[in-house]
């Protein structure tokens, strides 16, 4: 009698090892094929460090990652290898690798580019939207409102990033919504830490924004976008202080 199939088999394509059992429902989200597997995983830990799963400073072991991802150690090194060269992860000699710290300069800069980017992108999209787009700014808006009243901070990041997508998608112009698309990660990343700070005022920013929008008020919506990501770059650095938890803390586990 034949035996039942693992639910993930010992070796992929490549020979390479691979994990076998379930895995939790999040990490299970993570490592879907079709994609590379080092693809995959760079992605995910992207993402734990951009919803700050995984916080600045903390110190991040292979083996626990791998675990948590189901995924064997090598495609986790090649991910926190990658992560490094794009200035998420710190590799320390004898030390390991810990998710890169931000310094206040480096914020600052960030966000006063994502500053000219989008108050561009505002103005072009004040001429281009339709009526059916004003309405698709409407139910963003909402899906932040009803984040909001939820205290819910990873859906008001997701919601503040669609709201923006779609606000650049509407300016038509694609060298600027590429360029914008390369700073998107790392402002949800500053943007994470300060998302319920920001609450009522960003919300009601971005409703005055889209009244602009539908009025087709160009010169309005330049100067509200202006004026909302000022307000975002200075909170930001006005955060409190992150609460410390004391050494655990420093070190990231799959039991987190």
């Amino acid at each position: 009698m034949s035996q039942p199939a693992s639910p993930l088999p010992d070796r992929g394509p490549t020979g390479r090892r691979t994990a076998k059992g379930s895995l939790s429902s999040t990490a299970a989200k993570r490592v879907e094929r079709p994609a590379p597997l080092r693809q995959v995983v760079y992605e995910a830990l992207a993402e734990l460090i951009i919803n700050r799963t995984l916080e600045p400073g903390q110190h991040l072991v292979e083996a626990d990652l791998a675990e948590y991802l189901g995924v064997s150690r090598q495609p986790v090194r090649e991910a926190l290898q990658r992560l490094q060269s794009e200035g998420w992860v710190d590799l320390r000699p004898a030390q390991g690798a810990f998710v890169h710290l931000p310094t206040d300069e480096e914020a600052d800069q960030l966000l006063s580019v994502r500053s000219v980017l989008e108050t561009h992108s505002a103005k072009l999209a004040a001429g281009n939207a339709k009526t059916e787009d004003v309405f698709q700014l409407q139910v963003l808006q909402q899906a932040g409102i009803k984040a909001l009243a939820e205290e819910d901070t990873e859906g008001l990041v997701a919601a503040n990033a669609a709201l923006h997508a779609f606000i650049t998608e509407l300016s038509g112009n694609k060298v600027l919504a590429e360029l914008i698309g390369l700073v998107d990660r790392r402002v949800r990343w500053y943007y994470t830490p300060i998302a319920r700070p920001r609450g009522r005022d960003a919300w009601n920013e971005h409703e005055e924004l889209i009244n602009a929008i539908a009025a087709k008020d160009a010169d309005a919506a330049e100067k509200i976008m202006a004026k909302h990501t000022e307000r975002t770059r200075q909170a930001y650095h006005e955060r409190p202080a992150p609460r410390t938890r004391g050494r655990r803390r420093r070190r990231w586990s799959a039991s987190c």
